[in-house]
């Protein structure tokens, strides 16, 4: 396959499917597999452009995630019996907080908990990541529907600053370095965040000049009736697409579920369709959709599905046991289900880089 920039919005469902996939489980193995498919992925289908070295950065957020979460169950305990790990002074605490202890006897159990649930949230912060080191954040502005233009901008300029952060800090860095900047630490500190900052400034001025010379704003007239309509679909239609997408991941209500996620799903693109018409917007070279696309998706979207899939098969791998405390075990069926996201790394063409012509 020639070298060419996958739609991003392949990108963004594969990783979406592998962050339902984490959402379903707290076994560190599994959760580790999805880890190993990211970076596997993220290593072979990055490209150097900007949003693409902030891969790095969410991994760093996602140990932060991890530590807090241990270190939270440390503080705030809670869990009567247990392996005894080690034993803290208790802080007493006012009536009003009872049932709440703060240090105290510190379990292997409550470790273990802070430590999955932890794990699973780091898991699904480093599926974004791995979308936005992927995914073109501009290009992902191009698909999103005429009646969500505002909000898509929105998100687009928010998905986009920790890579342009990252970006920043390493243009900082290399500066430092050239003019023989050899403080390191705190005392570094200083001179690092105040260009970066000022940088983030400058982009964020030409980001203003850009969407006002381009008529950004410009809309169609629509009868009032008709915006009532459009708002009312939108807002009703996305509000039940969160409750059935809660519903499908509870798996324990039936009419919050698949069936509200459908008459969402309808009654939100109809708004859509209709919103659409107030957006007058061209598009210049708009990215193809073909089968490298398809498969993308498919594999992240397949992952989720094959796993909610195999739940039944053998669902207390999904969760492991503390108490009693028991060794988590792995399912095939399970990292079978898993396996099938890391199929990007062959079936996505390779990323275009800097410097090379535009291929379609």
């Amino acid at each position: 396959m020639l070298p060419r920039n996958l739609h991003p919005a392949a990108w963004w469902l594969w990783a979406l499917g592998l962050a339902v996939a984490a959402s379903r489980t707290t076994n560190p193995f599994l959760l580790g597999l999805i880890i190993a498919v990211l970076c596997f992925v993220v290593a072979n289908r990055r490209s150097d452009a900007p949003w693409a070295l902030a891969f790095r950065l969410y991994a760093y957020i996602g140990l932060f995630i991890v530590v807090m979460r241990v270190l939270f169950r440390i503080l705030i305990g809670g869990m009567d019996g247990g392996h005894v790990l080690f034993d803290l002074p208790e802080i007493p605490l006012p009536s009003i907080a009872a049932g709440i202890t703060l240090l105290g006897p510190t379990t292997a159990e409550e470790l273990l908990g802070g430590f999955y649930d932890g794990l699973r949230l780091a898991t699904m912060v480093l599926c974004v990541g791995a979308a936005n080191a992927l995914a073109n954040p501009k290009r992902l502005l191009k698909a999103v529907p005429g009646a969500l233009y505002e909000v898509g901008t929105a998100v687009t300029v928010a998905l986009s600053v920790a890579p342009q952060l990252a970006e920043s800090v390493l243009r900082v860095r290399r500066a430092r370095r050239l003019r023989a900047g050899r403080q390191k630490g705190m005392r570094a500190l200083k001179g690092i965040i105040i260009p970066v900052l000022e940088d983030a400034m400058d982009r964020s001025l030409m980001l203003a000049s850009a969407m006002d010379s381009r008529g950004y704003g410009r809309r169609g007239y629509l009868p009032r009736p008709v915006r009532i309509v459009v708002g009312t679909c939108v807002l009703a239609g996305l509000t039940g697409v969160c409750v059935g997408v809660y519903g499908v991941l509870d798996g324990t209500s039936t009419w919050l579920g698949t069936p509200l996620l459908i008459g969402g799903l309808v009654v939100s693109v109809t708004g859509f369709l209709l919103g659409g018409r107030r957006v007058r917007r061209t598009t210049y070279r708009p990215d193809p959709w073909r089968w490298p696309e398809t498969a993308v998706a498919a594999a992240g979207v397949g992952a989720a599905a094959l796993l909610f899939a195999t739940t039944r098969l053998d669902a207390a791998n999904l969760y492991p046991s503390l108490n009693p405390l028991r060794w988590p075990e792995v399912s095939p069926w399970h990292a079978g289900a898993l396996l099938l996201g890391v199929l990007p790394a062959w079936l996505a063409p390779p990323p275009l880089l800097s410097g090379e012509g535009v291929r379609a």
